[in-house]
C-alpha cells in the first residue's frame, strides 16, 4: 500500500487519552506520516513523549481528534467537552468505547453529532481492522472523514452496534478476566494457562500474555464498564486481577 503524504497543519490529527493507546494511535499516525499533536492524561506516564508534538490545547484547525480515555469517566468527560468546543462543526472526534457506549457519551455533548466510537485497546491497533460505531446522531459526513482516516493509517474497518467494549476489547477482557479467575483458584500456573489456550484454541497470544500487553488496568476498566452497563454476573472481575492491577497502578 502506497504511503499517505503527510497532511497539512490544518488537516492534523490531535490525540488525548490514556498514555499508552495515545503512542500506539500517535505511532501510527507518524508511520502513515500524518502530521499529529497529543496530550496525555494527568498522572498517566509520558516518558515516551519527547519525539511527539505536544500540545495542553486542543489545536482548533485540527481536522480530526481521538479521545482515548478508558481509565476515568471524568477525564473522559472533561476531554470530549473541551474537543467539542475547540473543533470546528462537522469534525469528527473518535472516542474509545472500549468502557462506555457512544450514547451515554453523546449526553455529555451539545450537539453529539461529531462523536464515532472505536474500539480503543493498546496492542489492538497492531491489527488491520479498527471497529467503529457512530451514535445515533452521527452525520454521514463525519463517518465518511473517520473511514478515510482509518485508510490513511492502512486499516480496514467495520461498523459495530453501539455497546461498551465493543467486539474485541470485550472479548479478549472476559478471557483474561477467566484466565485470573483459574488462576486464583489454582486450576493453573500462567504459563500452562497460556500454552493451553495458544495450542488448544490456535491463539497467537494466551490470556495471560494479552493481559500484560493490554495493561491490567485497562482490562479491568473495560470490565468495570460492561458491569455498570449491563449489570451481570459474568462480568465482575477476578479478586486477584482487580489486586494486581492495583498493585500495578500503584508502581506507577
Amino acid at each position: 500500500m502506497a504511503r499517505s503524504r503527510a497532511l497539512p497543519a490544518r488537516g492534523g490529527v490531535f490525540i488525548t487519552g490514556d498514555s499508552p493507546l495515545v503512542m500506539e494511535y500517535a505511532s501510527e499516525c507518524e508511520r502513515a506520516r500524518i502530521a499529529t499533536t497529543v496530550r496525555v492524561n494527568s498522572g498517566s506516564p509520558a516518558k515516551t513523549l519527547s519525539t511527539r508534538g505536544r500540545a495542553q490545547r486542543v489545536p482548533s484547525s485540527c481536522s480530526i481528534a481521538v479521545e482515548l480515555t478508558n481509565t476515568s469517566l471524568d477525564t473522559k468527560q472533561k476531554n470530549l467537552r473541551e474537543l467539542s468546543r475547540r473543533l470546528a462543526p462537522g469534525r469528527p472526534i473518535l472516542t474509545s468505547a472500549s468502557t462506555v457506549c457512544v450514547a451515554e457519551q453523546s449526553q455529555w455533548l451539545t450537539p453529539p453529532r461529531q462523536l464515532i466510537g472505536i474500539a480503543a485497546l493498546p496492542g489492538l491497533l497492531q491489527g488491520r481492522l479498527v471497529e467503529l460505531s457512530p451514535g445515533e446522531g452521527t452525520g454521514s459526513a463525519v463517518l465518511a472523514e473517520a473511514q478515510e482516516f482509518c485508510r490513511k493509517l492502512g486499516k480496514e474497518w467495520a461498523l459495530v452496534q453501539d455497546s461498551p467494549g465493543m467486539v474485541m476489547p470485550r472479548i479478549l477482557c472476559m478471557l483474561v478476566n477467566e484466565a485470573y479467575f483459574a488462576l486464583g483458584e489454582r486450576t493453573a500456573e500462567p504459563s500452562d494457562i497460556d500454552t493451553a489456550m495458544r495450542l488448544g484454541t490456535n491463539y497467537p497470544r494466551g490470556p495471560m500474555e494479552w493481559g500484560e500487553r493490554i495493561g491490567l488496568t485497562q482490562v479491568c476498566a473495560v470490565l468495570d464498564g460492561l458491569w455498570r452497563y449491563f449489570g451481570e454476573d459474568r462480568y465482575r472481575t477476578a479478586p486477584l486481577l482487580r489486586r494486581l492491577a492495583g498493585a500495578s497502578a500503584r508502581e506507577r
